[in-house]
């Protein structure tokens, strides 16, 4: 067996369905592999559609979408692909052909050292020296690039070494890690602020998205009575027509969202990952109190100075209730949160709030209906004429 049919079979034990590319002399061995395998080649015109294909296979998915190349020029195309799905937390594999190893050494023909061209624009980047390592590299490149945050990997791949033999190798086992829980205290810390704070915003961002954990999110906010305003990567987890949604954020105009964060105290970031909106657009003054839920550590910036850290599996943290895998990671101690508006008079709960929000007294004038949450929209979502967004 060749180290492309180990190659492919590879691909296969990582439950690759499609490839994304654009043939080449240096990749020939790999596609002749892929006419006795059950992975479907997409041929493209370009590379750089090749690697953005990749890119929303893997944000679909949730699995590593796989762009191929060849040497040289065929492979910088996938650059600014790559660069976008690395940046935006997509996994993808990346495959470039190269030229073969007898040459690498010396200015030749096309020849790019791809993997320290890669290198500041992925998560991994290597090349395969030889038959026998090929299992590892490509069980590697995928548990690295699927691991939050996901990210890119690129494997290079030089023509003479996909034609060597193999001897009986053969896949390595698939293994998935498991997101880490929390510490108590981080958890209860967590409870105890949003339970104190007088005008909480949750803030969801593209992690919710790879977490599947829109509903509970939804939950979330549903029973502390908390607004919910999005990151354009984040459009969708909670629904535009649900009376917390407060829209998306992104654009600098001063409009009913950036008024939300204005007058928050405690801002809930839910997935929040700081490249989709730098937090000096929405916290310059530095007054806030930063609850950061993700499942990754918060990234260290100036203007986003994280008061408590809850690291772990999102959907679990935010299900509260639901989640039973960790004592202290239920939210039965975090209580509604008391919104005062215009002097110290209290908000009756709007209309279709939780019975739980209802009975923590959110609320208490008989007249007091007409009055608004802070962050809350005038009327309902389709009273507000909004500019058209994109997302």
């Amino acid at each position: 067996m060749k180290a492309a049919e180990l190659f492919v079979r590879c691909l296969e034990n990582e439950e690759v369905t499609t490839i994304y590319g654009v043939p080449g002399e240096e990749n020939l061995d790999v596609m002749d592999a892929l006419l006795d395998s059950t992975i479907t080649f997409v041929t493209t015109r370009h590379e750089q559609a090749a690697a953005f294909m990749a890119d929303v296979h893997g944000r679909l998915t949730g699995r590593a979408g796989v762009c191929l190349s060849t040497l040289g020029p065929g492979a910088t195309n996938l650059v600014t692909g790559v660069a976008d799905a690395n940046m935006d937390g997509a996994p993808v594999v990346a495959i470039a052909g190269q030229a073969a190893t007898t040459r690498l050494h010396k200015e030749s023909h096309q020849v790019v050292d791809l993997v320290r061209l890669f290198e500041p624009i992925s998560k991994y980047s290597a090349q395969v020296r030889a038959p026998e390592i090929v299992p590892e590299i490509v069980r590697k490149a995928f548990k690295v690039a699927q691991a939050e945050k996901p990210g890119v990997s690129l494997i290079e791949f030089p023509d003479n070494v996909a034609g060597m033999e193999a001897g009986d190798k053969v896949p390595l086992l698939r293994q998935a890690a498991m997101p880490p829980i929390p510490p108590p205290e981080k958890v209860t810390q967590a409870a105890r602020i949003i339970s104190e704070a007088r005008s909480p915003l949750i803030m969801a961002g593209n992690g919710v998205v790879r977490a599947g954990a829109s509903g509970e999110l939804v939950r979330f906010a549903e029973r502390l009575n908390i607004p919910v305003a999005t990151t354009f990567m984040a459009k969708g987890t909670i629904p535009f027509s649900h009376q917390l949604c407060l829209g998306s954020v992104g654009l600098q105009a001063r409009d009913y969202v950036s008024c939300g964060f204005k007058q928050a105290d405690v801002i809930i970031c839910v997935g929040y990952d700081m490249v989709e909106y730098h937090p000096h657009l929405w916290h310059k003054e530095d007054d806030r109190k930063i609850v950061h839920i993700h499942a990754s550590p918060a990234e260290v910036d100036e203007h986003y100075i994280v008061e408590c850290g809850v690291v772990g599996q999102i959907g679990g943290l935010t299900a509260g209730h639901r989640c039973g895998s960790h004592p202290a990671s239920r939210t039965v101690g975090v209580r509604p949160a008391s919104v005062h508006y215009r002097g110290d008079r209290r908000l009756r709960p709007r209309r279709g709030l939780p019975r739980e929000a209802a009975e923590a007294g959110v609320g208490v004038a008989p007249n007091a209906g007409s009055r608004r949450h802070p962050h809350q929209r005038r009327g309902g979502p389709q009273d507000v004429d909004r500019p058209h967004v994109p997302g």
